[in-house]
């Protein structure tokens, strides 16, 4: 009752209208009960990871005033290097004792939603290491093809059209992000996490990480439980755009890191969020009498405007444009 289930997607990828309802139903099944759940069976290959994890190791450790030179306060679109401690989830606790990078689609500064400053479009600020932006972007490409299958599959358990997320994902503004949690060791405060109790702000996280561990979820009954790492799957969760498009059908469920004791820990989370001017509406099968609309309509930029400002202190004076 205390293990988030797994879930082989591999049929997802052949054409086989039953299979794909029997994946749809088993995810249906851990949003409602849990909001996590592993997946297996996805296409990227293990040697993606070993690259992603020396890349990372590589940019964390450089000098501090390096990293500093894509400061992600100096970027009107939330792009590049968060210091620890800038980030703070849990507003009871202290800032979180860990270090970013950010990333998301790349756009020119002559792209006219750039121009216009539209908020969380725009370029990528990435560190002066070779291969560092074929590599990333590359997984993220990636990364966004898998996040959609996924979401196709939760189109199906939620009776919409098969490609219903598909065509609010162009132009997306997923992020993908490179997390480095040092030692307790380090922190300044015993009350100090890797990272404070939260809830993800998107439609769904997919989160590969190192065999450290650390990730811990809190069930129904309040109690929080491991989701240790397990060998060529990704941890997915729901977050509050799809529980309020569900109607909490499916809830998004408080997380959280705790620092590792000794060495540090490395994970990597794909957060799938749509097209900013996407409307978040309670989806047509996700109220009735018994089930009444919980939450106003809004979107995807007004949502993610908001949580961003209470959980960066430099993007408390952020508009939405």
């Amino acid at each position: 009752m205390n293990r988030l289930p797994i879930i082989d997607i591999a049929p997802l990828y052949r054409n086989d209208q039953a299979a794909w309802r029997c994946v749809a139903e088993a995810i249906d099944a851990a949003c409602q009960h849990w909001g996590f759940f592993y997946i297996q069976g996805h296409p990227l290959p293990p040697e993606r990871f070993d690259a992603l994890m020396t890349a990372a190791r590589t940019f964390f450790h450089l000098p501090l005033e390096e990293k500093l030179k894509i400061d992600i306060t100096q970027s009107h679109n939330h792009r590049g290097y968060g210091a620890v401690a800038s980030e703070q989830l849990d507003p009871n606790k202290p800032s979180d004792l860990k270090e970013t990078f950010d990333m998301a689609l790349n756009l020119p500064e002559d792209h006219p939603d750039v121009r216009a400053g539209r908020a969380f479009y725009g370029p990528n600020r990435y560190p002066d290491l070779p291969g560092w932006q074929l590599l990333l972007e590359a997984h993220y490409a990636d990364m966004l093809d898998l996040a959609l299958t996924v979401l196709r599959a939760l189109a199906i358990a939620l009776d919409l059209e098969h490609d219903f997320f598909d065509k609010r994902f162009e132009q997306s503004v997923s992020v993908f992000r490179l997390i480095h949690y040092p030692s307790q060791l380090t922190r300044s405060n015993t009350e100090q996490q890797g990272a404070g109790a939260h809830t993800d702000y998107g439609c769904v996280t997919l989160l590969y990480q190192d065999e450290v561990g650390g990730l811990q979820v809190q069930n129904r009954s309040g109690e929080w439980i491991d989701a240790p790492p397990i060998p060529g799957t990704f941890v997915v969760n729901i977050g509050d755009m799809m529980a309020r498009w569900s109607n909490d059908r499916y809830r998004s469920t408080p997380h959280r890191v705790t620092s590792p004791a000794v060495g540090e820990r490395y994970s990597m989370p794909f957060f799938a969020e749509p097209h900013m001017d996407t409307e978040i509406r309670c989806l047509p099968h996700c109220s009735d009498p018994e089930h009444p609309v919980k939450y106003p309509p809004t979107t995807c930029a007004e949502w993610l405007t908001s949580r961003f400002a209470a959980t960066y202190a430099y993007r408390r004076d952020a508009v939405t444009t």
